[in-house]
């Protein structure tokens, strides 16, 4: 009976000392769980954003890079035909510059403002031959280039009717020096092709990528009847300022849903819209932190368990710690008030140090973006070099081409001098004929006089004759005479063309120099991106180290002011740890004294 008695006690001993353990326990781990999680939620927020924006810009830096080329060529063909209009010519320079543009671009083509009813010559790189009924200077890409007066022209979407595909046309007018409109430079893109590649640049998983217009039309998207019918800002499920969304700036938006990010393409006026599910990005995470918070109850289920048993153990040691306690206390004072201010020195530097690093982490994250700005400028002038260069190589083939054809004239005429050298020959052997004739109509008019009344038709005859010769040596004086200018002006034009073709050699010498320059320029650009590239990754790399090393002393110092805190309480509470000390030795005393009177009592 004594025995159940005893047991029974101990049961509901260890259940009190259970809970007693268990519940602070389990509370504090709910809420380092809760406070963990909303921690751990704005990290994955921001670096979500991060991530985001990081894509975005990726995004628009690929598509920028391919859409530039365009609006460059288009840019140096206006430049190139507002002094030189040769058909000829323009033809070869548009070739040229559709050897680089990328595979969505349909063509590249040159409209004369002289219609083509009217002699006017329409030219293409896709060697597409217009419809009879086809005038240039009526469609709305010429219209609308001439009236934007040479600024680049981004028409609407439309059907083209040499591919059949959706595209869209950059145009821009050409002027001569005079201001004359001479015609309209146009490139087609394909949408398709374009969003093609676009997409292969998916930023998540189930992220929805879309072309839309300044005012929000859609440019693309996979229902083909919401082309430039529907309304991105009537289709999404962004919930933010709409009115400010699409204001040339790159922006990202979350919620506790989905995330939304746009920015705009270069110099089109063009935006590229992205929407997707959070989940995406921190579904993986998501479920680690559900699997740590229920370790984390676990485990306090696990220490509590063990608690119990150690704080068993512990209470039979608690008379000798009381004792040893009361000792402590008395020193634990005088630490405590040298600790005290030994922490408080140490939160006041801390706090320097912190001050210090947000203002080195300010000044990376300036650094790096001004480092990328170098980066992109390095870049694009390495693309307007390598573009020089070309330019250049077809230059100088032009002129060699133009030095042969020069060359070729000259032997030509010096061919046509020795001709003319010929005709001199004949010339003269014509006059001899004709001096001959002379004194034959001479020596037949003085025997006609000697004849007798029926002489005198052969006298006539050689009156007439005469008369013949006399012009023949009239007219051939007159060739002579034109000969010779002829020969005078071959002479002349000679050496003006041997002048012309020294000056051809030293243009084809001046753009060989040329030429190596801008390779040299070239080159340099190249190191240029490539440092700028190195050096903008070097800081970011400093600005994430100096982040951590901010969070680190931010920590720090709040574990400082919470240190000198404890001090504080730890100097205050050691006063009264005497009397916590004294009064534990005799509450286990007299514990012990009722647990034997209890086993007396049970024993009776």
């Amino acid at each position: 009976m004594a025995r159940n008695k005893s047991s029974s006690s101990g049961n509901k001993k260890s259940r009190k000392l259970f809970l007693g353990m268990f519940a602070p326990l389990l509370f504090i781990t709910i809420i380092a769980c809760t406070f963990f999680y909303l921690v751990t939620n704005q990290i994955l927020k921001s670096y979500m954003k991060n991530q985001l924006e990081l894509s975005v810009h990726k995004l628009n830096s690929s598509v920028s890079g391919s859409m530039d080329p365009v609006i460059l060529n288009v840019n140096n063909f206006a430049t190139f035909a507002s002094k030189y209009n040769e058909d000829k010519t323009l033809e070869q320079l548009l070739n040229v510059l559709s050897n680089n543009l990328d595979k969505y671009v349909s063509m590249l083509y040159y409209a004369p403002a002289k219609r083509i009813s009217d002699g006017g010559k329409f030219i293409n790189t896709a060697g597409w031959n217009p419809p009879k009924n086809f005038e240039p200077v009526e469609r709305g890409w010429f219209i609308e280039a001439v009236e934007n007066k040479g600024k680049t022209t981004f028409s609407k979407p439309y059907i083209d009717a040499n591919t059949g595909e959706l595209c869209v046309t950059i145009s821009q007018a050409i002027y001569d020096s005079k201001n004359n409109l001479r015609g309209v430079i146009a490139s087609d893109i394909l949408l398709d092709d374009l969003v093609s590649e676009i997409k292969s640049m998916q930023i998540s998983k189930n992220a929805k990528l879309n072309l839309i217009t300044a005012d929000g039309l859609f440019l693309t998207n996979e229902d083909s009847s919401k082309v430039m019918a529907a309304n991105w800002m009537d289709e999404t499920s962004y919930s933010g300022n709409k009115n400010k969304w699409l204001d040339g700036e790159t922006k990202t938006f979350l919620n506790s849903k989905n995330y939304y990010a746009v920015c705009k393409i270069g110099n089109a006026p063009w935006f590229i819209v992205t929407e997707g599910l959070v989940s995406d990005f921190k579904g993986h995470i998501s479920k680690l932190m559900v699997i740590f918070e229920l370790f984390m109850i676990i485990f306090s289920i696990v220490v509590s368990i063990l608690n119990i048993k150690i704080t068993k153990k512990l209470k039979k040691d608690e008379e000798k710690l009381a004792e040893q306690l009361f000792e402590d206390a008395q020193s634990l004072v005088v630490s405590a008030k040298e600790n005290s201010a030994t922490a408080q020195d140490q939160s006041a530097a801390v706090k320097e140090i912190v001050a210090t690093m947000e203002d080195n982490t300010a000044l990376s994250e300036d650094i790096s973006q001004r480092i990328q700005d170098v980066s992109g400028v390095a870049v694009k002038t390495n693309n307007i070099v390598a573009e020089g260069v070309s330019f250049i190589k077809a230059n100088m083939k032009q002129l060699e081409e133009i030095a042969a054809t020069n060359m070729n004239t000259i032997e030509g005429i010096k061919d046509l001098g020795e001709k003319i050298e010929n005709i001199w020959s004949i010339v003269s052997l014509i006059n001899s004929v004709a001096d001959q004739a002379k004194i034959i109509a001479f020596n037949a008019e003085l025997e006609a006089n000697n004849t007798n009344s029926s002489g005198k038709n052969f006298h006539i005859v050689a009156n007439e004759i005469r008369r013949l010769a006399d012009g023949i040596i009239e007219s051939t004086k007159e060739i002579k005479n034109k000969i010779t200018e002829i020969q005078e002006s071959s002479d002349d034009l000679i050496l003006t063309s041997e002048n012309g073709t020294d000056k051809i050699q030293l243009g084809v010498e001046n753009a060989k120099n040329l030429e190596t320059r801008f390779e040299s320029i070239k080159n340099a650009s190249e190191i240029t991106a490539e440092s700028a590239e190195k050096i903008t990754t070097i800081i970011q790399q400093q600005a994430s180290a100096s982040e951590q090393i901010l969070i680190t002393l931010k920590q720090i110092s709040s574990s400082v002011s919470n240190f000198t805190m404890s001090t504080d309480y730890i100097s205050k509470a050691s006063e009264n740890l005497k009397v916590v000390a004294t009064e534990l030795s005799d509450t286990t005393q007299s514990d012990n004294d009722e647990d034997d009177e209890s086993e007396e009592d049970d024993e009776e």
